[in-house]
């Protein structure tokens, strides 16, 4: 999902709160500025941010990031937006997370108080690069006016650095904090400040430690399964186990006699044809206590039925992709005329490829405290888009004023797009107003694996045709898969496909005759965004592909790529991530990843090198793995040298951390992950059957190589990942000559 900034410079205005100088947009605030909210306390509820950054008179300043911090770090890196403008000493600046903040609009729809709020597809710094320098530089020139009128002085004489006015004529300075009240009370700039150029960076592009660090590894950050509320009790649910299944009798007197049980609610199916609110019909346990609710929930005696999808099974429905792809599917995408250059091929490749479902798996399950009080509610919570949660409460509780639903966000512990969906949220929110208390729904580790909104599960075929000099004449990518976009509202079946098939991915534009198939197949898991959604799996089909194709050719995987993508140049790309893509940085990213990953070199017997690169929502990475693989099939990855392109560098240790953050990702799910499905069930619960890279597994050495070419910036969050994958395949093909296929690779090694 695109995250845009829809404020311009003049939106950007300032209102006056405990003598602070505040800055917020787009419209002058009448609520508490978060000077009243401890900067080290980012889940008060005794204060309320209304606004950006605040000065304080005693010279802290304090700036709210507004998207949620799941650890990709824009508790850090947002505000160094602002603060880069703002010119003061980023290591004294205190950050906190600005809750929900929404207005009615005058046409009577809802929008943004301030800047959008959201933290997916990568877009945090993209979606805030100009508005939150904005907010920075309006501040700095609020506070230069305010030392002008005190000084007596013209204000293109005075210069603002380190957290000081200065008039350098005559040595006077003032500080921030003694400026902030006489500030607060000037109007805004007529005219929106200049930006400073880029050559004038002080902060962005900087190394820069994550700011809650100390709070995380103290315990003093607040996670969701942290959070209280007074009176707050507790709630676990029974779930349906069979997709779209219902209870066929529920005997709940055992339960209700647990020490601590104090109600059971039931939770109503979703419509079976229509968008998920909760994903399925449960028994809400509620309880003084999680352990009281626990066992209340063992205590439930259910019989439920399987639903319409009880034949479903992980086999069957692979099977059934395959099926799919023996027939003629719809046409998405279409360049010259494939079928003639198939026609007159020298040679023609081609190869499937299977990728299973697979968990988001966050460390810390679901969870959410709802306070449903005839005033209003209050929704506390680990969410990726706090308004999803806002609307979702509204819809199911039939309330008119959004404003009078709170929604504050805590840190996550872990997103990966599964807190995109705010079902959990809508959970609490039924049980709170069931019982009239504040309710916090917390899920197990097995309630998480088994209710998921799972990464899309198909089978790929990809042909490629080449004619006798060696050029590529045709290409096709043909793809059966359950699309997570199933259910989703107003969305016809024949639509499917766009979330599973960027259509301008490589190799559009660079070959001249194309064709993208897409096969819609039926199953009953629920399906969502996964970690660079249909990039890590199309990058690892196409690069592996690629791979093969240069294998049966004898040419060289990287020689091959590099002639594919040819000389830079910007090429129309209409999906996520666009509006171009420059095959030339790609080529870049691939050229650098070589060299500083010596591919290319003799590898001795067992020993593998592979490469792959790919352009994710922006942002471009190539990535050099090596492999090792003994005798008996066990395989190690000691080293992974990366090259990323993604503009202008905010944070250079955010980027590390993000890539880093991929690789390993990527690795784990490449190893071994993947979610069974057997009589219309998931039937993978914990981590001992889901297994998740140990660390030992883990490469001991990951190179982050960074090409910042002042471009506008992109992410990090997601790039790092879908290279992973194909660069693993290709580098054990090397060192085993076994090409893999089917994801995970589990004991394919062994065999």
């Amino acid at each position: 999902m695109t995250i845009s900034i829809r404020t311009n410079r003049r939106d950007f205005l300032k209102y006056a709160g405990a003598g602070a100088l505040v800055i917020a947009a787009p419209a002058i605030s009448s609520r508490p500025a978060f000077a009243e909210m401890a900067a080290d306390d980012p889940l008060s509820f005794t204060g309320e941010i209304g606004g950006l950054v605040v000065i304080r008179p005693d010279g802290r300043v304090i700036i709210a990031f507004p998207n949620p911090e799941m650890g990709q770090g824009v508790d850090t890196s947002l505000p160094m937006l602002l603060a880069e403008e703002l010119e003061v000493d980023f290591d004294k600046v205190e950050t906190v997370q600005l809750p929900m903040e929404l207005m009615r609009r005058d046409d009577g729809n809802y929008g943004w108080k301030y800047v959008p709020q959201g933290s997916g597809g990568s877009d945090s710094i993209r979606g805030h690069w100009e508005g939150l320098r904005q907010a920075g530089a309006t501040a700095r020139a609020m506070l230069i006016a305010a030392a002008a009128e005190r000084l007596g002085v013209a204000e293109d004489e005075l210069t603002a650095r380190n957290g000081a006015v200065h008039h350098d004529s005559t040595r006077q300075s003032i500080a921030y904090g003694e400026l902030a009240s006489a500030a607060a009370a000037l109007p805004a700039p007529s005219e929106p400040p200049a930006l400073k150029p880029k050559g004038s960076f002080k902060i962005i592009g900087t190394p820069k430690k994550v700011k809650a660090a100390h709070a995380i590894v103290t315990g003093k950050a607040v996670y969701g399964i942290d959070a209280t509320l007074p009176r707050m009790v507790h709630a676990v649910i029974a779930r349906c186990p069979y997709f779209d299944g219902v209870a066929r009798s529920v005997d709940d007197a055992v339960a209700r006699a647990v020490d601590g049980v104090i109600d059971v609610v039931k939770i109503r199916r979703p419509a079976a044809d229509g968008p998920y609110d909760v994903q399925a019909e449960g028994y809400a346990v509620v309880a003084t206590s999680t352990w009281a609710a626990i066992k209340g929930r063992n205590a439930l005696k259910i019989e439920w039925d399987r639903g319409p999808f009880a034949d479903e099974s992980t086999a069957r429905f692979r099977r059934h992709c395959e099926e799919l792809l023996e027939g003629e599917g719809q046409i998405v995408a279409a360049d010259g005329d494939l079928d003639a250059a198939f026609g007159a091929a020298d040679k023609i490749y081609e190869a499937r490829y299977w990728q299973p479902y697979v968990s988001h798996a966050p460390l810390e399950p679901q969870n959410c405290i709802a306070d449903v009080r005839d005033d209003g509610v209050t929704i506390v919570g680990p969410m990726q888009f706090p308004s999803s949660a806002n609307r979702l409460v509204a819809d199911l509780l039939g309330i008119e004023d959004r404003l009078s639903i709170e929604v504050k966000v805590t840190r996550l512990g872990g997103g990966f797009g599964r807190r995109l969906s705010s079902d959990y949220a809508a959970e609490a929110a039924l049980v709170s107003a069931a019982v009239k208390r504040p309710v916090q729904v917390l899920w197990t580790r097995e309630d998480d694996m088994r209710h998921d909104f799972y990464r899309p599960a198909g089978v790929h075929e990809l042909k490629a045709s080449f004619d006798a000099s060696g050029k590529m004449t045709g290409w096709t990518h043909r793809l059966a898969s359950a699309s997570k976009y199933y259910r989703r509202p107003n969305m016809p079946e024949t639509d499917y496909w766009q979330a599973e098939l960027y259509t301008d991915d490589f190799p559009a534009r660079l070959v001249e005759n194309r064709r993208i198939e897409y096969f819609s197949a039926r199953s009953g898991a629920p399906r969502g965004s996964w970690r660079a959604p249909a990039h890590t799996a199309n990058a690892f089909v196409v690069q592996s592909f690629l791979d093969e194709v240069a294998h049966a050719r004898g040419e060289d995987p990287l020689e091959l790529r590099l002639r594919l993508l040819g000389e830079a140049r910007e090429l129309p790309y209409e999906q996520h991530g666009g509006p171009t893509f420059n095959p030339g940085r790609l080529a870049a990213c691939l050229r650098l990843a070589a060299k500083r990953g010596n591919y290319g070199a003799k590898m001795p017997k067992g020993k593998g090198r592979g490469i792959a690169g790919h352009f994710t929502f922006g942002g471009y990475v190539a990535q050099v793995v090596d492999v090792e693989v003994d005798a008996d099939g066990a395989l190690s990855v000691p080293r992974v040298v990366a090259a990323v392109d993604i503009g202008t560098v905010v944070n250079p240790n955010g980027v590390r951390a993000q890539l880093e953050s991929g690789v390993n990702d990527g690795l784990s799910t490449a190893l071994r992950l993947a979610i069974d499905i057997a009589d219309g069930r998931v039937v993978t619960g914990n981590f001992d059957d889901y297994e998740i890279m140990r660390i030992a597994d883990a490469p001991p050495v990951i190179e982050t190589h960074i090409i910042d070419n002042g471009e506008a910036p992109a992410g990090m969050g997601e790039m790092g990942l879908p290279p992973l994958a194909p660069a693993l395949a290709n580098a054990i093909f090397q060192a085993t000559g076994k090409r893999i296929r089917d994801l995970p690779i589990a004991d394919q090694l062994k065999a």
